[in-house]
């Protein structure tokens, strides 16, 4: 008998660098997150919140969020998909049979965010050649919005650099089978991923691939319209959650008239307030602007918009995960706005400005790095506990039993839901058997700590809990 064929990968100079930044980047990232998860700065929200999806996801069951069930007024039986259509949770379900915890959310997220490199790796080789294709890769792995997302807990947007990568690198490749496959699964990342769907098809069809542009174009609307106006208020949720645009109109279509009445204001809006021009400059400047030359910035044009139009702030600033939605379309289309470039100037075989090019994308990540939070991993401070005694937060921890229904802190909530049903403790009483408080910061969404004082007096006083634990700030309510 002929022995049975193995499937053989050959490992070249090429692919085992490529690799090893791989392997750097997300160990990089998976120890920013794993030290922050240690010392107490992951939060409840939102750490907790894709724990408790994932765990039920891997037990079988719908992805219940008790923790903005409870938080919203909607109760424990409130799903994940009802608050932001996110099913592609699912596929790391069968990583907590492996670890049952946060911390798997976190290798994941570390991972997935690092697996992008490759296929820009690719994308870049093909188009400006080898050494470029591995300045570029390092300019992704150190850029900014990578950073601030692996600092923040962990988030649906782990899935987008992955998956952009492949659909913009697969069709460049003219493998479409995998660019669209990547492209429906953006659709399950988000309810708001039709919009980078829609993107794609303007791309497509900028560049003469009409047919294919539009009917990308018509999937990412209907998966908008699909998802959030009929899904999420089907599972329970509500449109009205995350509308973002009052100042617009009362909802979409109002808002659509909206900017067609007064279109030259709607056209300012993006640039009315400078934390919307910083984050715009910062989102095009580690490309130096050239992402500006390229069709394939369509792409990311839609999500921006989202984000640049709303009257909400947190969403126009580079300190959250928002900006690595869009991080690899717009490093992709610097190098296509560089290629487009050296065509227009007659020297589309220019090694010397491809090298310079690339090598300027990594020096602006290096300059980038001490604003953003890539910075903590060289200082020692990062690795111990900021303002706690981390002894006594043990301690407190420690009282609380496994399997009960607990109100948390939002810097204590992390620690506690591997074994417990974890909800936010706010000012609100809900009548949680036990409640884990840190007076002695700033939490959210209380404020001072003198807030979060009174509220434990409060329960003691009026609402029948007894403390088992005061120290350091840190007490223990249990409802007797």
């Amino acid at each position: 008998m002929r022995p049975a064929s193995r499937l053989k990968v050959k490992v070249t100079p090429n692919r085992l660098r490529v690799g090893l930044i791989v392997l750097a980047s997300a160990n990089v990232y998976a120890v920013i997150g794993l030290v922050k998860l240690i010392t107490y700065r992951a939060t409840t929200f939102d750490m907790v919140v894709f724990d408790q999806a994932v765990r039920n996801y891997a037990h079988f069951r719908p992805p219940y969020v008790p923790l903005v069930g409870v938080f919203h007024g909607r109760g424990l039986d409130y799903v994940q998909i009802a608050d932001h259509f996110s099913p592609i949770w699912a596929v790391l379900a069968p990583l907590y049979w492996i670890h049952d915890g946060p911390e798997t959310l976190v290798v994941a997220q570390a991972v997935l965010f690092a697996a992008a490199i490759p296929f820009i790796w690719l994308f870049t080789r093909r188009v400006l050649g080898t050494r470029p294709a591995y300045l570029l890769s390092l300019a992704y792995a150190l850029s900014w919005p990578v950073a601030q997302a692996i600092a923040f807990d962990v988030h649906e947007v782990m899935f987008v650099p992955l998956l952009t990568s492949i659909m913009i690198e697969r069709y460049h490749a003219d493998r479409h089978l995998p660019a669209f496959l990547a492209m429906g699964a953006l659709l399950l990342v988000k309810e708001d991923m039709g919009l980078m769907v829609i993107g794609f098809g303007l791309y497509l069809f900028v560049i003469g691939d009409r047919l294919r542009g539009l009917c990308c174009a018509a999937i990412g609307i209907g998966g908008v319209t699909i998802t959030r106006w009929a899904l999420i208020p089907m599972l329970g949720g509500s449109t009205e959650d995350f509308w973002a645009y009052r100042h617009l109109g009362a909802d979409a279509p109002d808002a659509i008239l909206g900017i067609l009445r007064d279109p030259l204001a709607a056209l300012l809006l993006p640039f009315s307030d400078e934390t919307k021009v910083d984050t715009l400059f910062l989102l095009v400047w580690p490309t130096l602007l050239l992402c500006l030359m390229s069709p394939l910035s369509l792409v990311a044009l839609p999500h921006v918009l989202e984000r640049m139009l709303s009257d909400r702030e947190l969403w126009w600033r580079a300190d959250f995960q928002y900006s690595a939605f869009t991080v690899v379309i717009l490093f992709l289309a610097g190098v296509d706005g560089l290629a487009r470039l050296l065509r227009r100037l007659d020297r589309p075989d220019d090694r010397a400005l491809r090298l310079a090019w690339s090598a300027g994308t990594l020096a602006v990540a290096l300059t980038l790095v001490p604003r953003f939070a890539l910075d903590q991993v060289y200082h020692p401070s990062f690795y111990k506990p900021e303002g706690i005694s981390a002894t006594s937060a043990s301690a407190a921890l420690a009282t609380v039993p496994s399997g009960v229904i607990v109100e948390a802190s939002n810097s204590l909530g992390p620690a506690l839901t591997s074994r417990t049903t974890v909800l936010l403790w706010s000012g609100e009483p809900r009548g949680a058997p036990w409640v884990v408080a840190d007076t002695a910061r700033w939490q959210f969404p209380f404020g001072s700590a003198d807030d979060q004082r009174a509220q434990v007096d409060r329960l003691v006083a009026e609402e029948g809990y007894t403390k088992v634990f005061d120290r350091d700030g840190y007490v223990v309510l249990r409802r007797t």
